[in-house]
Order: C-alpha cells, then structure tokens, then sequence
C-alpha cells in the first residue's frame, strides 16, 4: 500500500515562529499542528513525503530550523539505541583523555578521520589508545567530572521513551568507564562499549578484544529487538559518524545528530539545529508528554 508520510518541523527552543511556521504551511498547502508552540510542530503530507519536505526545507534554508519526513504510522518506538560521543554527551572522551595528557592534536586527527569513515575504526582506536599508554587511570575520573556532559534533551529523549515502556541502550565504540556513568545520568537501561587495559593504576595502551565497532552496534540494535520481541520497524537508532552507520542501516527510525555527511547520508532524520528532544517529537510526542 502507498505510504501517507508526516512532516515534523523542530527547533531550538522558541527559533520555530510564526513566520516560520506560515512559509512551512503555504510550501505544503495547508496548515500545522504544534506538538510544541516555538519548538515543534507536524503536518500531515500524503504520499508526496519528500517532495514536501523538500519544498519546506526550501522555504526554510535561511532558518534554524530541522525538516523531516516520515511514515505517519508506526512512529512511536519501543528501542532507543544511541551512540555516546557527541551525540548522548557533547564531546569525544578519548580526545579529553588526549588533551588531558597533552596528546589531543595527535589523537584528535585520528578520531576525526575514523568518524568521516576514513579509517577502519578498530584500526583507529587500537593506534589511539597505544599513544595513552601510561596515563594514570586518575585521568578517566577527571574527564568524567570535567568535562563531560549531557547534550541538550538526551535524558528527556531516555526518561520520556523509557516511561512510555520503550527499552534504552547507550552503545559506544567509546569505554565503559564512561557509558557506566553517562548511562545511569541520562537513565538508560544498559550500555555497552570498550575495556580499556589497566594495570597498577595505569593506562596499558591496550583495549580488550574483540573491539565494539561498527558491527557490533548494528548486532546490538538487532539482538535487543529480538531479545524483546520487537520488529526492526519498532526500534529507533542515533547517531553521529562513520561507526554508527550499520545500526542506522538497520534502524526502523534512523537519526543522524549533529553528524558527519556520510552518516547524513544514510539516516532518514537529520537534527543540525535542534537538540535531542525532537527524537521524541519526530514520533508525534507532544510537550505534556514529556518527562525530564
């Protein structure tokens, strides 16, 4: 059967106006209903869902202002599996770990290169973590407490799908040193990522095989839903590189945050401008709904 599609507009808070709201409106024909005056809004589209979103993104080029499409039905999910750096929290841990030790230029670029897709990532991180080697664990605490934290609408976006009998996985090809914490501040049911060798209160410059990459994340989306008896189309992945691209392949929801091209490429919700709160408006939320 044809799909009818949904259009959801969704901005920083109070960026979506009434301007904005009147172009959106007179690009599709008829008018919006806001899930949440200045924030979000929906319309319904029919089976011209991209040709609709394409006009609006059009009208809307100069403005803050995210445009997705998306089937009508079906849009509430019952798995949220999320990456952790930068897209859960503002910034790469391996990096404040680096920059810490005063190794970030030379960490860095190497990150940046595995999330454009540029490097294999267990290739990528086996060479980071080598240049940490000899680190006092100390470092991992004072990164936690320093310098990470949650981005804009992640607990909202985990507290409110949670209340609603959704399951949530933070998944990071990152360390569980910080998934452990980031989890239980942001209040997902489970994480997985990476050990980190340590040894006498020292980094070893290893990580423990086999390394969460790229597959791994994918294999988790898929293995929790058939672990809860849910289809692929009940379940909704985020992300933000190169890593993240098998389980936003596989996603029945799949949304690419703040990321780099490659994964905009392949995810069906792009948010450049608004925070994570409009993953829960993206599935027809409305501001009551919410719970912080």
């Amino acid at each position: 059967m044809p799909t009818d599609y949904t259009l959801v507009l969704t901005a920083a808070l109070g960026r979506l106006d009434h301007n904005a709201a009147h172009a959106a409106s007179k690009a599709i024909g008829h008018g919006l209903h806001w899930l949440e005056p200045g924030t979000a809004a929906e319309a319904p589209v029919g089976q011209d869902g991209l040709a609709a979103r394409d006009a609006v993104r059009e009208a809307l080029k100069d403005l803050a202002v995210d445009v997705n499409v998306l089937p009508g039905t079906g849009r509430r999910k019952q798995l949220l599996v999320a990456d952790m750096d930068s897209t859960i929290i503002g910034c790469e841990c391996i990096d404040e770990i680096a920059d810490v030790a005063g190794l970030k230029p030379q960490v860095a670029a190497i990150t940046e290169r595995a999330m454009r897709g540029e490097l294999p990532f267990e290739e990528a991180l086996k060479a980071r973590v080598a240049l940490l080697k000899g680190l006092p664990e100390a470092t991992l605490e004072t990164v936690f407490r320093e310098r990470v934290r949650l981005n804009p609408g992640a607990r909202t976006l985990v507290q409110t799908m949670a209340a609603n009998g959704a399951y949530t996985a933070l998944v990071s090809g990152g360390f569980t040193y910080f998934t452990s914490r980031v989890a239980e501040a942001a209040g997902f049911a489970t994480h997985r990522a990476n050990e980190l060798g340590i040894a006498a209160g020292l980094l070893t410059g290893a990580v423990a095989e086999p390394i969460l990459g790229r597959d791994a994340k994918r294999e988790t989306l898929e293995g929790l839903a058939q672990f809860r008896g849910l289809s692929l189309s009940e379940t909704i992945a985020v992300g933000d590189g190169a890593n993240d691209l098998a389980m936003i392949e596989r996603a029945g929801l799949s949304a690419a945050y703040r990321a780099k091209p490659v994964l905009k490429a392949a995810a069906q919700i792009h948010l450049d401008h608004s925070d994570l709160t409009a993953l829960l408006y993206v599935q027809g939320y409305r501001s009551g709904e919410l719970v912080n």
